[in-house]
């Protein structure tokens, strides 16, 4: 049996594929189909044929098989997508698992969890932990992590991640163990029902009131498609997205600050600074510089509550800020107390 994940990443993913992409040693097995080209494909492109013939799997995978040498038209393999079929064509596919599929997979991984119950898990991300497989990432995430801990988390869509957080950005996460708990927690981050708070050290010395709202739409970046940023929504495509923050002290080098999300796009903070002129220390990508031993983005999801959306008990947890940040705390003369609430 092949498989085809098709969908994107941020989609939560029907309950037979998942268990499909979970499938394990099954998931390695190819599967040959043969068939004719009829009528209705006669004159199409070998892709377009093959999408109408096998329907169940995305035109992406298929040209993914056309590329690894795995279909053959009337006895030759074709490598091409644009080759155009006749009616009465024979067609071989040798339908194999992508990468793709193979990724959803158990993998042991030291997983730091704050708290846990029969719904829910919190965990300590630190950074450098992909949180989800994606391209250039497909083992040795949190998801493989969770597959491997819980064998609830394969019966629930995304092992029951409901957030995330960037790859080098450390720190809190909520995790759902079952669909209703998860499907709670979605729209309970959608009603920003759950509080997430960050702290930050940003380059240079905090200018304006020590508390400010920054209230800007963001979307791709316009000239480099790698980036967010924030865009006028009437010219480009977007959200609204909006942080608060508070100037907690720094100097000459830099700031100390508390961010509270409103809305959870991607890269919101990192964006959301930079745009003010304070972008965070060591986050190359949205003109940071690195200092010291600091050579990721200094950005900590240190505190998240919310009410437990089973029990209704109020939850609020904490996680320490990382010692490459309290090394730069201290470079700066400032002290961090972790039973003091910045």
């Amino acid at each position: 049996m092949a498989f085809d994940r098709g969908a994107a990443p941020e989609e939560v993913l029907g309950e037979a594929l998942w268990a499909d992409e979970l499938a394990g040693p099954a998931a390695a097995e190819c599967e040959i189909r043969q068939m004719a080209m009829g009528a209705s494909q006669h004159g199409a492109r070998l892709d377009r044929a093959l999408a109408d013939l096998v329907p169940e799997f995305s035109r992406s995978y298929l040209q993914q098989l056309l590329g690894q040498g795995l279909v053959q038209l009337n006895g030759q393999a074709v490598a091409k997508p644009a080759v155009r079929v006749k009616v009465g064509d024979q067609v071989c596919l040798e339908m194999r698992p992508t990468i793709q599929s193979q990724a959803f997979r158990p993998e042991p991984l030291p997983i730091d969890v704050v708290y846990e119950d029969a719904h829910l898990l919190i965990v300590h991300k630190p950074a450098g932990l992909v949180v989800h497989p994606a391209p250039g990432n497909w083992s040795g995430t949190l998801l493989n992590g969770l597959l491997a801990r819980d064998d609830k988390a394969a019966l629930v869509p995304r092992a029951g991640i409901v957030h995330r957080l960037d790859k080098d950005t450390s720190g809190l996460m909520v995790v759902a163990r079952d669909r209703a708990t998860m499907d709670a927690l979605v729209r309970m981050i959608a009603e920003r029902k759950v509080s997430r708070k960050y702290l930050a050290l940003a380059h240079r010395p905090w200018t304006g009131p020590t508390a400010r709202t920054v209230d800007a739409p963001m979307g791709r970046d316009p000239r480099n498609r790698l980036r967010m940023a924030v865009v006028d929504l009437a010219l480009h495509a977007g959200k609204t997205a909006r942080t608060d923050l508070q100037y907690l002290g720094g100097g000459g080098q830099g700031s100390w600050v508390r961010c509270t999300l409103h809305t959870g796009r991607t890269h919101q903070i990192r964006v959301h600074m930079a745009s003010i002129g304070h972008p965070l220390v060591a986050d190359a990508l949205y003109g940071g510089v690195a200092l010291g031993n600091m050579q990721r983005q200094a950005l900590h999801a240190d505190r998240l509550s919310f009410e437990h959306p089973m029990t209704g008990k109020p939850l609020d947890f904490r996680a320490r800020l990382p010692d490459d940040m309290r090394k730069i705390l201290c470079d700066w003369g400032l002290s961090y107390n972790p039973d003091l609430d910045y």
